[in-house]
């Protein structure tokens, strides 16, 4: 049966890796604004205090994973109180070495891998909104092992570099999200694949795209009534189904539609829809635009 996680890594198209070793002691903090791509740290020793924007603060510590998807404004600091420095992320130069915070030299209270990475597609906004804003693993080595063959390939300049890391990032994310426990999470896909219940419906949906379904199959397929179905779904994932339905075939269309070698007829049944004419008017009320001229911006 079809992974969802995988489909949305996959449309997500990441890429273009940059990391870097961060290190922090004595009294330090640093406010980061907005980011808006993914980025990630991993923590190697020590521990600090991370405040993401819209979240409840959390302490890192040694083996500790962060995964921030769209990157809000945050908080990183040690344990003691002090006016945090501001750094704007697109306007400060690439390190090339180790950045340390606070008081230099000697040992560090902590010191990490932290990095980011672009997700390719132009509509990344969209299906990130299905993950949470932050997440948090802990205990995780296989995750750990993975941020530590990022940071090593993205330091090197070998014969198939970029490959390499589109590879393993497409992994880290993977291992990421299904790491974290979806009953903690806040309503999305992840809370959805948790739920028991949700979770065949979600699959056959992504699995079967073309199929044209209704609220009532799709609740069969939960082993629920139609009103508890679409209650616990609206609930759980954040949106009833349809919409979800909807947006993933929307997804999937304008992915279709960046590669230039399928016809609107063909893309219209890759993603139910009987005709291109019935398509491009889901499509122009969807998006706001008709999906040829859409293509043709894309492509521009």
């Amino acid at each position: 049966m079809t992974d969802p996680l995988s489909e949305i890594i996959t449309l997500l198209r990441p890429r273009a890796v940059f990391s870097k070793r961060i290190s922090g002691a004595g009294r330090w903090g640093v406010r980061y604004s907005a980011f808006d791509q993914p980025s990630f740290a991993a923590v190697l020793e020590g521990s600090c205090r991370l405040a993401v924007d819209g979240e409840r603060a959390v302490t890192l510590e040694k083996g500790d994973f962060v995964l921030l998807p769209a990157t809000p404004g945050f908080t990183m600091s040690g344990f003691r109180p002090i006016t945090p420095e501001r750094i704007d992320p697109k306007l400060v130069p690439s390190p090339t070495g180790e950045v340390r915070h606070g008081t230099r030299g000697g040992r560090p209270d902590v010191r990490l891998l932290g990095g980011y990475f672009a997700f390719e597609s132009p509509e990344y906004a969209v299906l990130v909104s299905q993950l949470p804003a932050l997440i948090h693993v802990r205990g995780v080595e296989r995750l750990s092992t993975l941020v530590q063959l990022v940071g090593e390939e993205s330091l090197e300049r070998r014969a198939g570099r970029e490959l390499v890391l589109t590879r393993l990032v497409e992994v880290l994310l993977i291992e990421a999200l299904r790491s974290t426990p979806g009953d903690d999470t806040p309503p999305g896909l992840l809370r959805g694949l948790a739920d028991a219940r949700l979770s065949p419906a979600l699959r056959q949906m992504h699995e079967k795209v073309s199929r044209s379904w209704t609220v009532a199959q799709l609740a069969k397929t939960a082993a629920l009534s139609r009103s508890a179905f679409f209650e616990r779904f609206t609930r759980t994932v954040g949106v009833p189904p349809m919409e979800y339905l909807l947006g993933w075939r929307m997804a999937i269309a304008k992915d279709l539609l960046r590669r230039d070698d399928f016809s609107l007829t063909e893309i219209a049944e890759r993603v139910g829809y009987g005709s291109a004419s019935n398509f491009s008017t889901a499509f122009s009320k969807h998006v706001g635009k008709p999906p040829s001229r859409y293509a043709r911006e894309l492509r521009g």
